[in-house]
């Protein structure tokens, strides 16, 4: 999976590039939105289709793509966004598959409308998520704008490889993404 950071300048090369936030700052947020300060993800919880994994830190390589995780598992956070909790869209990607096994996002296309994401940060507060929508793209077409433009409310991002393979460019074809917004906050004791 090979995941390269946008040009500032939008260009047909920025549009496949679909990991990096736009350069923009992000906006203040709706008044009466739920919003929490920084904290790094931990750990991730998909409880609909199974999904616990902890959580590795992602930033980019020195020739502008974001760092994958290793292997099939873990999942990985983008530090170059949000964090889970922040406004704007954070996001964490992770594998469908990796080499001979099966990827900690393996079953992400399975997630639907309504379904919860919790993520645990390292202040001790869980940031639970409601999946909105559910999106597959291809990777050639990449709506950057749309999966990375600033929000005004703490929102999530969950990126994978989708689609056919592709044994030439050995690569999925698409990418899914899910899009989900912050409905509460539980604070451990």
């Amino acid at each position: 999976m090979s995941i390269d950071a946008p040009s500032v300048i939008p260009t047909q090369q920025a549009a496949r590039n679909w990991f990096a936030p736009p350069p923009a700052p992000a906006p203040l947020p709706t008044p009466g939105a739920l919003v929490l300060s920084a904290s790094v993800p931990v750990r991730l919880s998909l409880p609909s289709i199974g999904v616990e994994s902890d959580l590795m830190e992602l930033g980019l390589t020195g020739g502008g793509e974001l760092e994958v995780p290793p292997t099939a598992y873990p999942a990985g956070w983008f530090s170059g966004a949000p964090t889970p909790g922040e406004v704007g869209p954070a996001v964490i990607a992770g594998h469908v598959d990796w080499a001979s096994d099966v990827g900690v996002f393996h079953d992400l296309h399975k997630l639907a409308p309504g379904d919860i994401i919790r993520v645990l940060r390292a202040d001790g507060v869980t940031a639970v998520f409601v999946v909105d929508t559910i999106e597959q793209y291809p990777k050639d077409a990449f709506p950057t704008a749309t999966v990375y433009g600033n929000i005004d409310h703490a929102g999530l991002r969950l990126i994978t490889c989708g689609g056919e393979f592709d044994w030439d460019a050995v690569s999925h074809r698409d990418n899914i993404v899910v899009f989900a917004t912050l409905d509460r906050v539980i604070y451990s004791r």
